[in-house]
């Protein structure tokens, strides 16, 4: 028997997701995990993958104005969350079977995904290719691509992120560091990475800021975001990623 949700099932697009207000949607996003266990325990899947953006997914379908803004998936083998939010809830358990959904984001099954993956490393230039072709229409819509610490480490990525970094074309690139792939990842970029967010004195640093800031009122939370960059840039020399 298929569990019943509170909130879940009456999301069936980003649009009614909307209508919540922010307190709810860390309910929205638990009440996501546990379905999307529940349809991958009985299709099988990219499960571990999934489970790593739930909530970035929901911050992002309740931020921008999705299929008008583009989202795109490096990969793909991570939109089981988002399939879900845009329309595909009730075929979820026909995940990768025959005549089901894709396992990936596929154009042909939904307007919410523009691009069609299954191969890493290839959203960020997707994400400015459709970026300049909005450029050249004149159109503002966002174009947001999610790229992970794995994928990112592949020379097509830099590639891309060269020639955007060149053109200045307006985009968003999310980087999803969470320390894994389909292994733990390794190499320089994995390394470098890791030393950003683990160094000892960036994370005294940052934990004496942190309590710091406690004492003051909400107001200052955004100050001490922006103060917490600047350390992190200046313990560390800053970020390929981010200067690009």
């Amino acid at each position: 028997m298929k569990t019943k949700y509170e909130l879940l099932d009456e999301i069936n697009f980003p649009s009614d997701l909307k209508k919540l207000p922010e307190s709810k949607l860390q309910k929205v996003a638990d009440e996501l995990r546990e379905e999307m266990i529940d349809a991958v325990s009985v299709t099988g899947g990219h499960l571990g993958a999934s489970l790593g953006v739930v909530e970035l997914t929901v911050a992002l379908h309740y931020v921008f104005n999705t299929p008008n803004d583009k989202l795109i998936w490096d990969v793909g083998h991570q939109c089981y969350p988002h399939k879900i939010l845009t329309g595909r809830k009730d075929k979820i358990r026909t995940l990768r079977q025959g005549n089901g959904l894709s396992g990936f984001t596929k154009r042909s099954e939904s307007e919410y995904d523009p691009f069609g993956a299954a191969h890493s490393s290839t959203s960020i230039s997707s994400a400015l290719g459709i970026a300049e072709a909005n450029r050249l229409s004149n159109k503002s819509e966002n174009v947001i691509a999610v790229i992970g610490d794995g994928a990112i480490s592949a020379g097509m990525a830099y590639e891309a992120m060269n020639n955007a970094g060149a053109s200045k074309t307006k985009m968003i690139v999310i980087l999803n560091d969470n320390d894994m792939s389909i292994a733990r990842p390794v190499g320089a970029m994995s390394t470098y990475l890791a030393k950003i967010f683990s160094g000892k004195i960036y994370f005294s640093l940052r934990e004496t800021i942190k309590l710091i800031m406690s004492a003051f009122s909400k107001r200052f939370s955004a100050k001490a975001g922006k103060a917490e960059d600047l350390l992190r840039s200046a313990v560390t020399g800053g970020t390929l990623f981010s200067s690009l």
